[in-house]
């Protein structure tokens, strides 16, 4: 979840965010629109920190875990059926929420 959240953040800046940002029409020719889509962007990689935290977190009621593994994992399998498979990320997302499920059935 970790490495998926520094992916998101890193290669999101440069491949989605700063082409956005260049176009500089429609709400991102604002400055609020330009803070609110960078900050978006990188909150989101921040809620992923959080949810690696709560997965590696010693002491995590199991349920918990296998609430945040589970949305990871849907959540992936949603972004490969939705992008048909195309969109980088859904292995990640998906093979995260994985791995926090086998964690705690393992």
């Amino acid at each position: 979840m970790a490495f998926t959240a520094l992916v998101h953040s890193v290669l999101g800046e440069r491949r989605l965010i700063a082409p956005i940002l260049a176009l500089d029409t429609g709400p991102v020719a604002v400055p609020l629109g330009r803070g609110v889509l960078r900050f978006a962007w990188h909150f989101t990689s921040v809620l992923m920190i959080i949810s690696a935290l709560v997965v590696a977190w010693p002491g995590t009621p199991a349920m918990l875990i296998v609430v945040t593994g589970s949305l990871w994992l849907a959540v992936g399998l949603f972004d490969a059926v939705y992008t048909k498979g195309k969109h980088v990320g859904w292995p990640f997302l998906a093979g995260a929420g994985l791995l926090a499920l086998l964690g705690v059935y393992l």
